[in-house]
């Protein structure tokens, strides 16, 4: 069985030396990328934990904190996508570490400002340099790693996601200690010194540090081709925005990150009021949402490349199942911190599934020449679920109560698996059409 660290036989890597060096920058460049995007939770993830001191200390009302979550989520979706599109023509390692400091750049403005205003200036400025993020990781899988390993390597990577939210659920738990104000100055310094740890050891693709770039069955070398071109164009009008399989996993995206959302950004919040557990015991909570997800997301991506042959949307349908069963006997008795942590952690284990194979997923149908772009395509929908997650879920509960809100949620679960059911018969990649 061959390791996601082999190149495809080729005479460019008949030179043992070549080939033990095309490993490491493999293994360098996941290791790298994984570390960069948890970094990015930090200065991301940690408003969920500032939310329940800022509605005391500055009279914010939950339908305003909520306002926040969706205006900083559509914004990155759209972000993700332009940027996407950006980051198929640029310098990886340059455009993931200025995207990260631009992001501490936007926290410490949060962490200083105090007006309704400025907060939500501040973090919709942070939506969209956070966008900056995953484009670049994504294009640098697709050219380091081969198609057919792409779903159990990119889970690999997607542990970066449940690594640096619990982490950051964890610290913030106890940076909040010191005010809300630090859950911001916080990640912010860690941060910094991130991201000069990310320029130091991430490089863009193989023939940058003078290595063969790969050679994909089916796939023309196009190493150097004219992206301005309008055969280009055509080709990723084609192979992304009228692809339907894309549009099905794009739209079951949007229902994904509800239910994601909905436990990341007001878990805090719903814990202290629905289950009344105290902010420093809900941190470890959804610390346990993130940790199970990184096994639940590396046994995903395992199915997909051994089960269902490269086909991810398949995963997703089963995946989804477990997330809604997860979350209503989370609903229904989750009553004690044992109970209530051990059914989040259930939730996690199926619903990062999903989340590690959407992605990749799309990059694979569109194949390297436009990666970054269908990945950012799934973004836009994935974020644009903040309509619901973010200021339509404050509303709700502001209004109903949590018990009828998660009701609603689980409905959105079963319209999410519904919509991978409709893309069950997409091909594993697109290298061949």
């Amino acid at each position: 069985m061959s390791s996601p660290f082999t190149p495809p036989v080729d005479a460019r890597f008949e030179s043992a030396t070549v080939e033990s060096r095309f490993r490491s920058w493999q293994i360098r460049t996941l290791v790298a990328t994984m570390f960069g995007y948890a970094a990015f939770y930090f200065v991301r993830k940690n408003l969920s934990f500032a939310m329940p001191a800022m509605q005391t200390d500055l009279g914010i009302t939950k339908a305003d904190l909520g306002l926040f979550l969706t205006l900083h989520g559509l914004l990155y979706g759209v972000s993700r996508f332009v940027n996407g599109l950006w980051a198929d023509r640029a310098n990886a390692r340059y455009f993931m570490v200025a995207g990260l400091l631009l992001s501490v750049c936007a926290n410490v403005f949060f962490g200083f400002s105090s007006t309704v205003l400025l907060l939500g200036v501040a973090w919709m400025i942070n939506g969209w340099v956070q966008g900056m993020g995953f484009p670049p990781c994504c294009r640098l899988m697709t050219h380091w790693f081969r198609p057919e390993r792409l779903a159990s390597t990119m889970s690999v990577w997607n542990t970066s996601h449940s690594i640096g939210a619990a982490v950051a659920s964890v610290a913030c738990g106890y940076f909040v200690l010191l005010g809300w104000r630090w859950c911001f100055f916080g990640p912010a310094i860690l941060c910094t010194a991130a991201g000069l740890i990310l320029f130091i050891l991430l490089r863009d693709t193989p023939s940058s540090v003078g290595l063969p770039e790969l050679v994909v069955a089916g796939a023309q070398p196009r190493d150097h081709e004219d992206r301005s071109s309008g055969g280009y164009k055509a080709f990723v009008r084609q192979q992304v925005f009228l692809n339907p399989y894309i549009w099905w996993i794009s739209l079951a995206n949007f229902f994904v990150y509800i239910l994601r959302f909905a436990i990341l950004d007001w878990g805090p919040t719903l814990l202290k009021e629905m289950k009344h557990f105290p902010v420093q015991q809900s941190g470890w909570m959804v610390g346990a949402f993130e940790v199970s997800g990184i096994v639940g997301m590396l046994l995903a991506g395992w199915i997909t490349d051994r089960v269902f042959a490269g086909r991810g949307s398949r995963t997703c349908v089963f995946c989804m199942l477990g997330a809604c069963g997860a979350l209503t006997l989370f609903w229904q008795f989750g009553s004690t911190p044992a109970s209530a942590t051990a059914l989040l952690a259930a939730a996690g284990f199926f619903i990062y599934g999903p989340q590690a194979l959407i992605g990749i997923t799309a990059a694979n149908l569109a194949t390297r020449r436009a990666a970054a772009t269908a990945a950012g395509f799934t973004g836009l929908f994935g974020y644009a679920s903040t309509l619901v997650s973010g200021w339509g879920l404050g509303l709700l509960v502001q209004h109903t109560g949590w018990h009828i809100a998660f009701g609603a949620l689980l409905g959105i679960g079963a319209i999410g698996t519904f919509m991978f059911i409709l893309a069950w018969p997409a091909k594993a990649h697109g290298y061949q059409t």
